[in-house]
């Protein structure tokens, strides 16, 4: 019992996993119809034009006990993979272009997997059709022989195409391009290639045919567009011959002739008949119908007549022989034949020569009128000439030739058996030209060829040529360059034009006529060609120095060539040099030149050149000007303002001059002006108010307006800290300790600061000017809190003091007031023994004058309350 109860728990325990496994079910696909996108891929189609990458189908399958499921995709062995799944999700994607030309139907084995159990399926996934499939031609190359007695609308040939697309994408229909000038048509759906109805082949005209056929597809869906698709071929028909044209005699008309000493069985002529179907000819067989008489026969195979009877036995002078020529089968039998007249005529010994012959009998002058230039190739029918040579056999043959200017006419035939109508042909058109000849005259010359006499006759042949409009006119050159003086007036002749017209009458006359934007100022005499300038016309160089335009040259009928005119407008000196406005006043540095300058509006060099002197001073030694560039400067041994002192009493240094710009034009042209020169030497050299004063020196306006302005802001400044103190020392009940005056130390001379003060010279002048004082120094005002009227200082100072140096107060805030302090370093200047006395005065005077204001300046600094 014990071993029973041990044994039980195991083995229910056992039982319970067994049924536990068998109740695992396996995944399976949902199938959801024919055409649904997703489950398990049965009866699924896709288009042979499906992008590659396309999602095209979702797997879509479950598990009975709600496991995650799998997918996958498995081909057989050898197969092409077309699909790839995403194995989670399912999402089929077509991984390989579809032709369904190719594989129509493509077997997939789909799987579904819960991880213990896979259950997997074939399925068909049918490709269907797409319009990507063009027609193609089968059997080409299409070569046909048809025969020229082919009925039309007979089938000649049946075109094939094929497309291997289905539906309408695989249909196809046939036809022609150049169906009008085709004598072929085609079945549209048949592709038979027939003759047109009521249209004939003919070997003769024609032996070759080129038919370009097109092949066209029913069109279809491609990529979601409708598709048609074509194909050409070329069918090459030939056309056979047949035997559908009689012989033809080649050289017509016959003449042959026998002489007195011509032998009994002597050929006397041939005559060449040939099968008017070229393509596969038969022989021809020849015979003397009637005519003969019995003293001539014909080679049959050869065609060569032969007396057989001594020309004494002859009867006749002329015998007219009447010659069949017949075809004759490759069977031998004689089909269609032809026939000819040979004229043979019996003749004596050489005793005639050549002789020509007009309508009226026996000529040796033939005249003709005709229009120049007649077509190459052209007969000259209005000459009736006839040469005749009554001997007969060799003693009858004779060469034709035109003697006189060679290459214009040649003679047709240049041999001649017996007689002949002689052809005057023309060879040269051009050459045949009124222009050049009024008439031609040549000797047609007939000689005989192989005659011991050599008998000859010669005719003169006059050809009057009547003149047509065959000549352009021409001018005398392209283009045409022409010069005017501007100041030209109106109506003022500039160039004749020269054109010329061969032809004769009124097709020789020119009318001249001129166009183009650059005619406007310009007429044209319409007979003599002379170009001249509107009456109102005014030429400016300055304006406009170029024209451009063309010139026509037209007959009556119309014809014209073109010439280009150029014409260049001289410039003429009618400007006289101007100076800029700035010239009235001008300052000088010494050692420094001014500059004037004038403008010369004048379009052309030397016209506009300018050159400057200097036509009146006072005193006249003391600048000198530079020619070209109009640069003033003084003379080299001017070197200070003392020089300038000595040399005259006008203290205040501005001297005026009399300039003068003068252009070099003929006639001349000049300008004076009076140049007002104010000469300072340059000690402001060092930083920008040495730039500033320069600049402002003509402009003395500017110059206060600056000025005015910096005195403003000092003065706006001054007021808020006197009003600062004021209300500081209002609110304060303590009694304000006596303020000290610290003294500015002394500063070392290798920290001053050179600073002249300026001064107004002439404030009556409209051209006020700082210049500079060296004789002032300047005021040391330490705390600017006196009352001394001093002259305003500029914005900036060169190099600024620097700030004064006070005693350290504890009880009082170091208020400042701005200074303006400066010192004046006496000049040095080496001067000759002379001018001692001057330098000594000088410096007393400056050291008078710094006393004073150290005692000024003492006396205003007095400590208060």
């Amino acid at each position: 019992m014990k071993h029973v109860r041990h044994f039980t728990p195991s083995l229910f325990l056992s039982l319970v996993h067994i049924c536990l496994v068998q109740a695992n079910y396996a995944p399976y696909f949902f199938d959801n119809g024919a055409r649904s996108t997703n489950g398990n891929m049965a009866l699924l189609s896709l288009s042979e034009d499906t992008p590659v990458g396309t999602h095209v189908y979702t797997l879509n399958g479950t598990d009975p006990e709600g496991d995650p499921v799998t997918y996958d995709l498995t081909y057989e062995a050898g197969s092409r993979r077309y699909f790839s799944v995403d194995k989670n999700l399912g999402n089929v994607t077509l991984i390989e272009e579809l032709d369904r030309e190719k594989e129509d139907e493509i077997e997939v084995i789909v799987s579904i997997s819960d991880g213990l159990s896979t259950v997997s399926e074939k399925v068909r996934i049918l490709v269907m059709d797409a319009n990507d499939e063009s027609p193609e031609f089968i059997n080409t190359p299409y070569i046909v022989e048809v025969p020229e007695n082919t009925p039309s609308s007979s089938s000649i040939f049946k075109i094939e195409a094929v497309d291997r697309d289905t539906g309408s994408g695989g249909s196809i229909t046939y036809f022609l391009q150049n169906i009008h000038a085709n004598k072929f048509t085609i079945d549209r759906h048949s592709g038979v290639l027939r003759i047109k109805t009521g249209v004939t082949l003919d070997y003769e005209k024609s032996r070759t045919h080129f038919v370009v056929v097109v092949a066209k597809d029913g069109g279809g869906k491609l990529r979601g567009d409708n598709k048609v698709f074509s194909a050409t071929t070329t069918v090459t028909i030939n056309v056979e011959d047949v035997q559908d044209t009689p012989p033809m005699f080649i050289g017509t008309p016959y003449y042959g002739y026998v002489y007195e000493d011509t032998l009994a069985g002597s050929e006397v002529l041939t005559v060449v008949a040939l099968d008017g179907d070229r393509g596969k000819p038969n022989s021809i067989h020849y015979c003397i119908v009637n005519g003969s008489e019995g003293s001539f026969e014909i080679g049959n195979t050869t065609g060569a007549i032969s007396v057989i009877k001594s020309p004494n036995q002859l009867k006749k002078e002329v015998y007219e022989l009447k010659v069949q020529a017949s075809e004759v089968s490759q069977e031998g039998d004689i089909s269609e034949h032809t026939s000819a007249t040979v004229t043979i005529r019996v003749v004596d010994l050489n005793n005639h020569p050549p002789t020509f012959y007009g309508e009226n009998g026996p000529q040796n002058r033939f005249e003709l009128t005709m229009y120049e230039h007649p077509p190459e190739g052209e007969i000259l029918r209005g000459l009736k000439i006839t040469v005749n040579d009554s001997d007969q056999g060799a003693n009858a043959k004779f060469n034709l030739r035109l003697v006189g200017p060679g290459g214009i006419f040649r003679v047709v035939p240049q041999t001649v058996l017996n007689e002949a109508q002689v052809t005057i042909i023309v060879e040269n058109s051009a050459a045949i030209d009124y222009e050049k000849f009024k008439v031609l005259t040549f000797k047609l010359l007939a000689i005989e060829v192989n005659t011991p006499e050599k008998f000859s006759s010669t005719a003169d042949v006059v050809i009057r040529l009547l003149d047509t409009n065959d000549n352009v006119p021409k001018f005398s050159s392209d283009y045409y360059i022409a010069r005017i003086p501007e100041n030209s007036p109106g109506g003022s002749n500039v160039v004749a034009v020269t054109a010329t017209d061969p032809d004769s009458g009124l097709w020789g006359e020119i009318k001249y006529s001129i166009y183009g934007t650059g005619a406007d100022l310009f007429l044209i005499h319409p007979s003599t060609g002379i170009i001249y300038t509107q009456p109102w016309a005014v030429l400016d160089a300055e304006v406009n120095s170029k024209y451009n335009f063309y010139v026509k040259a037209e007959d009556t009928d119309g014809k014209y060539s073109l010439a280009e005119v150029f014409i260049t407008v001289l410039d003429v000196n009618d400007h006289s040099p101007e100076f800029n406005e700035n010239i009235q006043e001008k300052t000088m540095i010494i050692g420094s030149p001014v500059k004037i300058e004038a403008i010369d509006q004048d379009a052309e060099e030397p016209n506009n050149i300018v050159d400057y002197s200097i036509m009146q001073a006072d005193p006249a030694n003391v600048f000198d000007i530079d020619q070209s560039t109009g640069e003033i400067k003084l003379k080299s041994y001017i070197r200070s303002l003392d020089i300038i002192h000595n040399i005259t009493n006008n203290k205040d240094c501005i001297w005026s001059l009399v300039v003068q710009a003068k252009d070099r034009g003929s006639p001349s042209f000049s300008t004076t002006a009076v140049l007002k020169i104010d000469i300072t030497e340059e000690t402001l050299h060092k930083g920008p108010m040495a730039a500033f004063l320069m600049q402002t020196k003509d402009n003395p306006m500017k110059a206060l307006g600056v000025l005015a302005g910096v005195m403003g802001i000092m003065v706006l400044i001054t007021i808020m800290i006197s009003t600062a103190m004021f209300w500081r020392n209002k609110r304060s009940n303590k009694v304000m300790p006596v303020r000290r005056i610290i003294k500015k130390r002394q500063i070392p001379p290798s920290r001053t600061v050179r600073m002249e003060w300026l001064k107004f010279k002439r404030p009556s002048n409209a051209a006020e000017k700082f210049v500079i004082d060296d004789d002032v120094k300047s005021l040391h005002n330490e705390n600017s809190n006196n009352n001394i009227q001093i002259p305003p200082i500029p914005p900036s100072a060169p190099l600024p003091p620097p700030p004064p140096v006070l005693a350290p107060r504890s009880d009082v805030p170091g208020w400042r007031v701005p200074t303006v302090s400066g010192s004046l370093t006496p000049k040095h200047i080496i001067k000759p023994p002379k001018k001692k006395s001057h330098s000594s005065a000088h410096n007393a005077l400056v050291s008078e004058l710094k006393m004073r204001f150290e005692r000024r300046n003492a006396a205003i600094g007095e400590p208060h309350i």
